[in-house]
């Protein structure tokens, strides 16, 4: 039987401050000059508009990477990180982010709420830039026993509602799975971007909402979607989103029926 959970009281930060812009600086040659570190892949990028523009120094091109490319790259760069859910160090994160806004400028559908079909169906979560370390991943007994499976979301256009399914698989004397489910409504805000608001929640079976329940704020405090996503990126197999609390989400589109 499915228990209803309330959602807590998790107020929304938004983590996202406007870039300074920078103008030009006069600094006496005696001081050294302070570049910002950059990913492999950023470097790589750059030395490689440089090199085509250095080649046709006649043409006004230069070779960027191709879609197909830039997704094989981000793909085998996710390999073997569990969606980044534990964490990754911190130059394996800069090199995804700066692939992912190479994507976004590539992005062949800008205005995506236009037309919700190309977001209906169900995803699959691939990589995001939440995170359950220390305390919260020991509460939760995601070090011993509880192990997470797929991240699902099936998204119904017509009626603006979205579902995440979180799978759970349990070891022990009695190995069983289970999910959290949490449905939510949204609106189109803009042409990229839609308001969320949490509705409901659910875990099953009683099991695993017995294991849970005393950390269940903790549970729903990760993944409650309420607050806005901004789509930055959509095609016919791969989604990319940034939420109002500084988040990055990539999903791929999923066979899968509603779990």
């Amino acid at each position: 039987m499915a228990t209803q959970l309330l959602p807590p009281n998790i107020s929304t930060s938004h983590l996202l401050p406007s870039k300074p812009t920078l103008g030009n600086i006069t600094r006496p040659q005696t001081h050294k000059h302070l570049t910002p570190s950059r990913s492999n892949f950023a470097i790589k990028v750059a030395e490689n508009q440089s090199s085509n523009l250095t080649t046709n120094q006649h043409e006004d091109t230069f070779t960027a990477p191709t879609v197909t490319h830039l997704k094989a790259q981000i793909n085998n760069t996710l390999q073997g990180i569990n969606r980044g859910i534990f964490g990754i160090p911190s130059e394996k994160k800069s090199e995804i982010e700066d692939m992912v806004k190479v994507l976004e400028s590539l992005n062949p559908n800008p205005n995506p709420t236009v037309d919700l079909d190309k977001l209906a169906g169900c995803w699959k979560l691939v990589y995001s830039t939440i995170t359950i370390l220390g305390s919260k991943r020991t509460k939760l007994g995601l070090r011993d026993f509880i192990s997470l499976g797929d991240f699902l979301q099936v998204i119904d256009a017509a009626k603006g509602k979205a579902v995440n399914v979180i799978m759970f698989n349990v070891r022990g004397l009695n190995l069983f799975s289970g999910k959290l489910v949490i449905e939510a409504s949204f609106t189109i805000s803009s042409k990229s971007r839609v308001d969320i608001r949490y509705d409901t929640s659910t875990i099953v079976p009683d099991q695993l909402m017995n294991m849970f329940r005393k950390n269940y704020d903790v549970l729903l405090g990760i993944f409650n979607p309420d607050g806005w996503l901004e789509i930055t990126y959509v095609d016919e197999t791969l989604r990319i989103g940034r939420d109002d609390k500084g988040n990055i989400f990539i999903l791929e589109r999923s066979n899968q029926t509603y779990p």
